[in-house]
C-alpha cells in the first residue's frame, strides 16, 4: 500500500496511507462539526483536501489566481527573535519589503502588550514615522490586549484565576470588568498615538487569550479607533477558535462573547468596525496534520460564509493546522496555505 509523508501535530514526520489520511480528515471535520457546530465540508472539498495532502511534491502552492494577502503578527520579532538574525526593526521591515516581498508588515516591541507600550509610546511613534519614510508596504503597529497584566503584582487588580478557585466569583467578575476598562483605555491611547504617527493600521493580536474580558477590551478599543480614524485599518487576530468564558456574562453589541466560535467571532469583529478578522484554530499536537488541517478548514469556511470583511487565517506555529514547532516545516505550511485558501476560501494568511 502506498504511503505518503505527512506529520503529527507536534511536527514529527510520519508516513500514512491514503485511507489513514482520509480517516483522520473525516475525524477532524467531525470534531469541528460536533464541537463548533460548523457546516460539514462537501465531498468535493474533502477530495480536494486529500489530493493536496497526498501531492508528491515536498512543497506545493496555490493555483494562479488564488493568491492571498499575507499579514503578520509580532512582525519585527520574527527575524531577530525567531530566526536569531541580529537586525533592528527598520532592517526587518525593509527585508520583508525588499527581499521577502511581504504584502504588509507589523512593527512591534519586544514587550508585546499595550499596557507596557503606553510608557514608551512617544519613542514607538517616532519609530513608526521613520518606518513610513523608508518603506512603501503598509505597516501596522501591533501588540496583545493581555488583560492579565492588570492583575497583581504587575497591575492594581486582584487576579481572577486566584479568586475563582476560592469561590469568590463576584469578586473575580468585578476584577475582569475593571481590567476591561483599563486595557481598552491603554489600547486606545497607544493606537491613537501610532495612528497620528502615520501607522497604516493597528493590530490587536491574540485577542481573548485571557478570556472574554480580553476580547471585550479589544473590541471596545477597535470601535473607538475605527470611529476616530476612519482610514485606519484595524486587524483583530484571535487567540482560540472559541472565547473562554472566564467571566461568562460579558457582551458586546448585545452578543455574549463567551463560547463564540469563528462564525460568531467575525460578526463581533465587524460590529466593532474592524477591517480584518484573524481566524485562529488551535493545533492539537497529539493529532495528525491531516486531522488538524481538516478541522481548521471547517472552522475557516464557516467564518468566511458569513463574513462581510476579509478573513485571514493565523497559519503559523501551532495554529491553522500547522504543527506546534518553533520553526514550521514547509511541507506542512505550504499544504495548509493552499488548502485554507482554495478550500476554506480565506482571503489571506
Amino acid at each position: 500500500m502506498a504511503k505518503y509523508f505527512t506529520r503529527l501535530g507536534d511536527g514529527e514526520g510520519v508516513w500514512m496511507s491514503k485511507e489513514e489520511i482520509r480517516e483522520d480528515v473525516m475525524a477532524g471535520i467531525n470534531d469541528a462539526v460536533t464541537k463548533g457546530k460548523t457546516p460539514n465540508l462537501t465531498d468535493d472539498d474533502i477530495e480536494k483536501l486529500i489530493e493536496i495532502l497526498t501531492m508528491p511534491e515536498k512543497n506545493v502552492s496555490v493555483e494562479r489566481g488564488n493568491e492571498g494577502i499575507m499579514t503578520f503578527d509580532a512582525g519585527t520579532l520574527k527575524l531577530p527573535v525567531r530566526a536569531g538574525i541580529p537586525m533592528d526593526r527598520m532592517t526587518a521591515l525593509m527585508t520583508h519589503e525588499r527581499v521577502l516581498c511581504s504584502d504588509t508588515m507589523e512593527m512591534c516591541n519586544v514587550d508585546y502588550s499595550y499596557k507596557a507600550l503606553k510608557n514608551i509610546v512617544s519613542e514607538e511613534a517616532m519609530a513608526m514615522e521613520l518606518a513610513q519614510k523608508n518603506c512603501i508596504l503598509p505597516i501596522f503597529y501591533g501588540a496583545m490586549p493581555n488583560v492579565g497584566q492588570y492583575t497583581k503584582p504587575d497591575g492594581p487588580l486582584d487576579n481572577w484565576t486566584e479568586l475563582l478557585p476560592k469561590g469568590k466569583v463576584k469578586e473575580a467578575m468585578a476584577a475582569q470588568e475593571e481590567a476591561v476598562e483599563l486595557a481598552s483605555k491603554d489600547m486606545i491611547f497607544v493606537g491613537t498615538h501610532l495612528a497620528e504617527a502615520g501607522a497604516c493600521g493597528i493590530q490587536f493580536d491574540t485577542c481573548g487569550a485571557s478570556g472574554d474580558a480580553d476580547i471585550l477590551a479589544a473590541l471596545i478599543a477597535a470601535k473607538e479607533l475605527s470611529s476616530k480614524f476612519p482610514n485606519l485599518s484595524i486587524e483583530m487576530g484571535m487567540a482560540n477558535e472559541y472565547h473562554l468564558g472566564m467571566h461568562g456574562k460579558l457582551q458586546f453589541e448585545g452578543q455574549r462573547l463567551a463560547g463564540q466560535f469563528p462564525a460568531a467571532q467575525v460578526k463581533s469583529v465587524e460590529a466593532a468596525g474592524a477591517h480584518i478578522y484573524g481566524c485562529v484554530v488551535n493545533t492539537k499536537s497529539s493529532k495528525s496534520f491531516p486531522w488538524n488541517l481538516a478541522r481548521s478548514i471547517a472552522f475557516v469556511k464557516s467564518a468566511v460564509a458569513v463574513a462581510d470583511i476579509p478573513v485571514v487565517v493565523n497559519a503559523g506555529m501551532g495554529v491553522g493546522g500547522i504543527p506546534l514547532s518553533n520553526t514550521a516545516p514547509t511541507d506542512a505550511t505550504t499544504r495548509a496555505s493552499k488548502a485554507l485558501i482554495e478550500i476554506g476560501k480565506a482571503d489571506g494568511l
